[in-house]
């Protein structure tokens, strides 16, 4: 076996072994269904024995004795019966334990992206994780069922043909035996050979989701920039990929089924010549034709079940490659546990002490960075972009932790405070406006959701949104769909600062929270931030210098380092790398 098929091998085990352990919290059912499966079985191997004894009452000699035949045929009947209402039954505790199974699993993988860090999210694509909650997991529900539902039941099926036939004729029984590993090695090849392929047609197929995300959630940017051909380009490309991996891997799983038949074909013709020779030759089956004819059926339920098992092995093998991604994602290195509870006293200062951080080892950005903010203080954080100034709000609102150094709020390292008592001290409004799929009251209470319909109506004036809401159909029910419907981006950015608002934080982050809106609403949000910002420490990001000429300080950054730092008027008079960036705005600038 090839290292990359004993890896594989080895994966697929101890997937399984992961989905047993999940198992557990439905043990109950998986008992009842194996007890079912058993009486099932027992029942649909104990019909060929009455029809066989039908067989020999027909053809024995002398009168024919038709009530002990109907006799036979009424309990062939209430076995039929039986064996349905049994195979019922345990399709449903199947189906519960299966969707119980994936449920848990995908609960258990949306909790565990609630505590990734930044960083995971960051670096994969969000379609790629999508596939694997939605699409990986849809195809492993469906490998398990199957398995639940044939895999024990075949089994079962196979030893109890075993042991009828070995009562009928342990000479025939030895040779179905000798033949049967070949039926089982073909399979299993087969099987190790398809788990990377189901693997690598899982990643495509997660690829081709992202793809898909990426060119719907910009679908306005890509037509204006005529990129269908290039996005339908790169589309044909994965689909192809796609279309191979998938038919290799459907090619060399379909091996398994026609390859386990032929070999069954073998046992059959085996078993029928031999017992014919016996039957015929030394009178060897006891009740003759009967019991040849059971000994047939048998043969052919023996054999059956591994065609079966052929066509399940395929569908897990599928499934544990599907789960194996799921169970990636499961077992993702979550944040580094929060610290236990504390209390916040003293004024809300925030000190970066020789703070160094960088997204790539292999390339730094912050180095050495340090400043006090004091409390109600107004900093203005101003560079060229990729200086590091949203960074500085990662690493405040604890998205990332640093390097080296420390951030402190009121006096304590912030990695000792627990995230969520940190996150609610500050109120942040990005550029990026995020608007979820519910009602404008929804979306503005989201930070807040106990708040009443009185302080949304105040929160949402003070943000100047007030006006425009009530021009919608139904005003603050209004729905909008996921990222913010027919919506203008200025409309959604006033949600935002008015979800803000509402929140009323202690500390205020602002990256650029009014680069959407015009000019004139502009000046009045400026006018509520400052009634807002009154006796706050407020962080504000900025490339127009004109929003922040009354800030307190205003930091100058390039290169991951304050450069210079001081008020507009001092940064001005210095006339260095501040004075040639206002100046770069406002031309006429002496």
């Amino acid at each position: 076996m090839s290292k990359t098929n004993k890896r594989s091998f080895k994966s697929a085990a101890s997937t399984f072994f992961k989905v047993m352990k999940y198992l557990k919290r439905y043990r109950f059912h998986f008992i009842l269904s194996l007890i079912f499966t058993a009486i099932s079985v027992g029942l649909t191997l104990y019909v060929p024995i009455l029809i066989g004894d039908a067989i020999d009452l027909a053809v024995g000699k002398g009168n024919v004795d038709m009530g002990a035949i109907l006799d036979i045929l009424l309990k062939v009947a209430i076995a039929v019966v039986a064996t349905a209402l049994l195979q019922w039954l345990i399709n449903v505790l199947n189906n519960r334990m299966v969707y119980g199974i994936v449920r848990n699993v995908r609960h258990e993988a949306f909790v565990k992206i609630q505590s990734l860090p930044i960083s995971f999210v960051d670096s994969h694509r969000s379609g790629d994780i999508v596939s694997r909650l939605i699409a990986d997991s849809d195809q492993f529900s469906d490998g398990l069922l199957m398995g639940f539902t044939q895999f024990f039941g075949g089994i079962m099926t196979i030893l109890g043909t075993l042991v009828f036939m070995f009562i009928i004729s342990p000479v025939v029984t030895l040779i179905v035996v000798f033949v049967t590993p070949l039926s089982l090695f073909v399979a299993a090849f087969i099987a190790k050979k398809t788990y990377s392929m189901f693997k690598l047609q899982s990643e495509i197929r997660s690829e081709q989701t992202a793809l898909i995300d990426e060119m719907i959630s910009d679908h306005k940017t890509v037509v204006a920039f005529g990129y269908e051909q290039e996005a339908q380009a790169s589309f044909d490309e994965i689909n192809t990929r796609l279309g191979k991996a998938s038919l290799k891997a459907i090619f060399f799983s379909s091996l398994t089924n026609p390859c386990t038949r032929f070999v069954n074909s073998i046992v059959y013709a085996a078993v029928a010549l031999t017992g014919a020779l016996i039957c015929i030759g030394t009178g060897g089956l006891s009740i003759g034709v009967g019991r040849l004819s059971s000994f047939l059926s048998y043969a052919t339920q023996y054999t059956k079940p591994f065609n079966e098992i052929s066509g399940v092995i395929t569908e897990l093998q599928n499934a544990l490659a599907c789960a194996d991604r799921v169970f990636e994602l499961i077992e993702a290195p979550a944040e580094t546990p929060d610290a236990p509870d504390c209390e916040l006293e003293g004024e809300a200062t925030v000190e970066f002490c020789n703070v160094s951080f960088s997204y790539t080892p292999e390339q730094s950005l912050i180095e050495n960075f340090s400043f006090t903010a004091k409390q109600g203080q107004h900093i203005a954080i101003v560079g060229p972009t990729g200086c590091g100034k949203t960074t500085l709000i990662n690493l405040l609102m604890r998205f990332y932790d640093v390097r080296e150094g420390e951030i402190r709020l009121s006096g304590k390292d912030i990695r000792e405070i627990p995230r969520e008592k940190l996150r609610d001290v500050y109120g942040m409004v990005l550029q990026d406006t995020w608007i979820c799929d519910g009602t404008i009251r929804e979306n503005i209470a989201f930070g807040a959701p106990e708040a009443t319909d009185e302080q949304i109506i105040e929160a949402a004036k003070a943000a100047h949104a007030h006006s425009f809401i009530k021009k919608l159909p139904h005003g603050y029910d209004t729905l909008i769909g996921e990222g913010g419907g027919n919506l203008s981006q200025g409309q959604k950015q006033l949600l935002c600062i008015a979800r803000i608002m509402l929140t009323d934080p202690e500390i205020l982050i602002l990256d650029e929270a009014t680069s959407s809106i015009d000019t004139r609403t502009e000046i009045r949000i400026q006018k509520a931030f400052k009634k807002l910002m009154a006796g706050r420490t407020a962080f504000v990001v900025a490339h127009r210098l004109s929003t922040i000429k009354e800030s307190d300080v205003i930091l100058v950054m390039r290169d991951g380092n304050i450069i210079e730092q001081g008020t507009h008027e001092e940064l001005l008079a210095q006339k260095n790398f501040y004075y040639k960036l206002y100046n770069s705005q406002f031309p006429d600038v002496d």
